[in-house]
């Protein structure tokens, strides 16, 4: 099944992708260091702020959060993990091709290599600053919890390091901040809007709610 996006202006995304067939293949630092320039060459075209970011040996994790009200989460997917596939897979067919084994894809007799898993991988929209903040501790202790360093800011391959006030880091990260009240809007009209549908669908009678104020307190969903 296809993974939906929503683009929804304001909203913060946590993205997860994977190595292809979950293989830990961002074990060395040439392939990591180019995979986070990838990402900062999508922030810079796509115009998102970077909050936190990890580098796992599987896996990674983005929070970022657009600049702009019209974006694609999609595009800004396929830029990193177009970019960062195609260079590192260069670099392996120069320097290591005996990895090359590892992604190799066969369909219908014919063979291609691929870093990432197929699909979008995981994408949650966050739009509180509790949510936020628990999804920055969630990510920057991911190499603790797996028992990697005993410390976030030990992982060089994160954002914790540059939270920590480190200026040596792979890739600088942005002021986390939020326009609560465009936040708060867009929720409302989500409500609003969804509200009217359940009407029409006979959840509701025309005159629901006539005579009463309808309060909304800006804390709707997750």
């Amino acid at each position: 099944m296809k993974r939906k996006a929503f683009n929804d202006p304001g909203h913060t995304h946590y993205l997860t992708f994977t190595c292809y067939r979950r293989q830990q293949l961002l074990t060395d630092d040439q392939t990591r260091t180019l995979l986070v320039q990838a990402i900062d060459k999508a922030r810079a075209m796509y115009n998102f702020a970077l909050w936190a970011w990890i580098i796992m040996p599987e896996h990674v994790h983005l929070l970022l959060h657009p600049r702009v009200e019209d974006y694609s989460i999609s595009r800004i997917l396929q830029a990193i993990k177009g970019r960062s596939a195609r260079r590192i897979i260069a670099v392996w067919r120069e320097s290591s091709p005996h990895l090359l084994h590892r992604i190799r894809a066969i369909e219908k007799d014919r063979t291609s290599f691929r870093l990432w898993q197929a699909g979008g991988g995981f994408d949650r929209n966050l739009y509180q600053m509790a949510l936020v903040k628990e999804k920055i501790e969630y990510i920057e202790y991911n190499p603790v919890r797996r028992r990697l360093v005993s410390a976030p800011d030990d992982w060089r391959w994160s954002s914790a390091q540059a939270r920590a006030g480190s200026k040596d880091v792979p890739i600088v990260i942005d002021k986390v901040s939020f326009d609560h009240e465009h936040i708060n809007q867009r929720a409302y009209d989500y409500r609003y809007s969804l509200f009217h549908d359940y009407r029409k669908q006979g959840y509701y009678a025309d005159d629901w709610g006539a005579g009463r104020p309808m309060a909304f307190d800006g804390e709707f969903g997750e």
